[in-house]
C-alpha cells in the first residue's frame, strides 16, 4: 500500500499543526467566567500528579511542570469521589477543611472534573479555585465546567497523538541515520575570475522510499525533536571528503543557529582544517541573540573558517543576519540569478547586494545559473562565484573529484 493511502509518522506529523492546541486559551476562558483566582490542569502519573497547564489571575501558588503526590490536595479524591466536585465554600465541607492546601493557600471555593480521554482513560482533572467562598457557583456552573472539559479533553488527545507520531518519526529518522544517510552530494562552485573550481556546497540526499526532499526530512527531523542530529550527522558525512579534495577546495557545509548554539558542532570542527571550510547559515534560519552568535563563531572564524549567508535576497532575515555577522561571503538567492540577464529589476537588486559586499570585503557567490546568458550577465556585474545546474549538478564524491582536475566546458563557453 502506498504511504499516499496509509501514510506513514514523518508525513502524519508535517501534516499535523504544531502548538497546545489552544489549552491555556481555554483555561483561562474557563477560569474567567467563574471568576475564580486560579485554573489548572493536573495530569495524573503513577504516584503523582504534575500540573500541566496554570491560568492565574495574578501570581499563582502553583506552576507549570510542579508535582505533587497523587494522594495530596483535592484532584484524586474528587476522582476517587471523596470530594464533591463542586464546592462552593470550603468551610462547610470537613473533607476539604482537612487538605492543608485549604489554609495554606488559602481555597475558599474550588471545582473539579475528570479528564477523561476518548479511549475512556482518566487523564488528571481540570480544576480551578478561588480564595474566597463564592456561594453563588451552582449546576450551571458544573455545566460549562464539564462542557470546557471536554473541549480540553479532545485537545489533549490531539497533543498525546502528536507526541505519539513525534516519536515514530523521530524512530523513523534514526533508523535511516543508522543505515548511514544522508548520503552527500558535492555541487561545485567556480571562480568567475580564474574559470576553475574554488569549493563545493556538500547538499543532503535520502535514498528511502517514499522519496522526500532534503528540506522536508530536515524539517520533520526537526518537528520530531531529533533535527539537530540529523544536521550534526549530514555534516559529519560530509567532512568525511575534505581530506580527498585538493587543497585549496573547501567545503560549504550547511548548519542552523540552533546547532551552532547547542555547542555540539565544536568538537566536530576540533580536528578539521577550518582554512577550508565555509560555514553557511541559511536566510530562513531564526537567530534571537546574534551577539551570542557571533561570540561562538568566533574562535572558528579565528582558525579560518568562513561565514556565508545563504539565499541573500530571497527576504529580509538574510539582511539582518549579513549585517550584524559580518559575513564573508554572500550567496544571492537563485530568485535573484533567475532571470537577472533579462529582468532589470533583479538584476538592479543584484548590483545593491554586490556592491555592498564588496564595498564591506565580503564575496559573492551566485546559486541557481541554469543559463549561459545568466552566466554571461553574473561576469558583467562582478560577481564573484558561480554555482548551478548550468555549470554542474551535484556530484557524487568521485566525480566531483574528477571536476577537480578539469575545466568547465560551460565556464570555457563564456570566457
Amino acid at each position: 500500500m502506498s504511504e499516499s493511502m496509509n501514510p506513514g509518522p514523518i508525513s502524519q506529523l508535517l501534516a499535523r499543526g504544531v502548538g497546545d492546541g489552544g489549552i491555556g486559551h481555554v483555561l483561562r476562558i474557563v477560569r474567567k467566567h467563574l471568576r475564580m483566582d486560579v485554573a489548572f490542569i493536573s495530569h495524573f502519573r503513577e504516584v503523582d500528579r504534575v500540573f500541566e497547564h496554570v491560568d492565574a489571575d495574578g501570581i499563582a501558588p502553583i506552576h507549570v511542570g510542579q508535582s505533587l503526590p497523587l494522594e495530596d490536595g483535592y484532584c484524586y479524591k474528587v476522582v476517587k469521589g471523596e470530594l464533591p466536585q463542586l464546592i462552593p465554600d470550603t468551610s462547610l465541607v470537613p473533607a476539604a477543611m482537612e487538605i492543608p492546601a485549604t489554609r495554606a493557600i488559602p481555597i475558599g471555593s474550588h471545582l473539579s472534573i475528570p479528564v477523561q480521554l476518548e479511549n475512556g482513560d482518566i487523564y488528571g482533572t481540570l480544576c480551578c479555585f478561588s480564595h474566597q467562598p463564592d456561594r453563588t457557583l451552582g449546576d450551571r456552573d458544573m455545566s460549562m465546567m464539564r462542557a470546557f472539559g471536554e473541549v480540553l479533553a479532545s485537545r489533549i488527545d490531539e497533543g498525546l497523538t502528536e507526541s505519539r507520531l513525534r516519536e515514530k518519526a523521530a524512530d523513523e529518522i534514526r533508523s535511516v541515520m543508522a543505515a548511514g544517510a544522508p548520503r552527500i552530494v558535492f555541487q561545485p562552485i567556480y571562480g568567475l575570475k580564474d574559470d576553475v573550481m574554488l569549493g563545493v556546497e556538500c547538499l543532503s540526499r535520502f535514498d528511502v522510499d517514499p522519496r522526500r526532499t532534503p528540506d522536508v526530512w530536515f524539517e520533520a527531523a526537526h518537528r520530531a525533536g531529533v533535527g539537530l542530529e540529523l544536521e550534526l550527522q549530514a555534516i559529519r558525512n560530509a567532512l568525511v571528503a575534505l581530506d580527498r579534495f585538493p587543497p585549496p577546495v573547501y567545503l560549504g557545509i550547511n548548519t542552523s543557529p540552533e546547532l551552532i548554539l547547542s555547542g555540539r558542532l565544536g568538537p566536530v570542527l576540533n580536528e578539521v582544517d577550518l582554512s577550508r571550510i565555509v560555514i553557511e547559515i541559511t536566510e530562513h534560519a531564526t537567530v534571537t541573540d546574534y551577539g551570542l552568535l557571533g561570540r561562538v563563531l568566533q574562535p572558528w572564524r579565528a582558525r579560518g573558517a568562513r561565514l556565508a549567508i545563504d539565499d541573500a535576497g530571497a527576504g529580509y532575515a538574510s539582511m539582518r543576519h549579513i549585517l550584524n555577522l559580518g559575513a564573508d561571503v554572500i550567496k544571492l538567492d537563485m530568485s535573484l540569478t533567475r532571470d537577472i540577464d533579462t529582468d532589470p529589476s533583479r538584476r538592479a537588486l543584484a548590483k545593491g547586494l554586490i556592491s555592498f559586499a564588496h564595498e564591506v570585503g565580503s564575496h559573492i557567490t551566485a546559486e541557481g545559473v541554469e543559463t549561459r546568458s545568466e552566466l554571461e550577465m553574473l561576469r558583467r556585474v562582478h560577481v564573484d562565484k558561480v554555482q548551478g545546474y548550468y555549470l554542474s549538478k551535484p556530484l557524487s564524491l568521485p566525480d566531483a573529484l574528477a571536476a577537480v582536475r578539469r575545466p568547465s566546458s560551460s565556464m570555457r563557453a563564456v570566457s
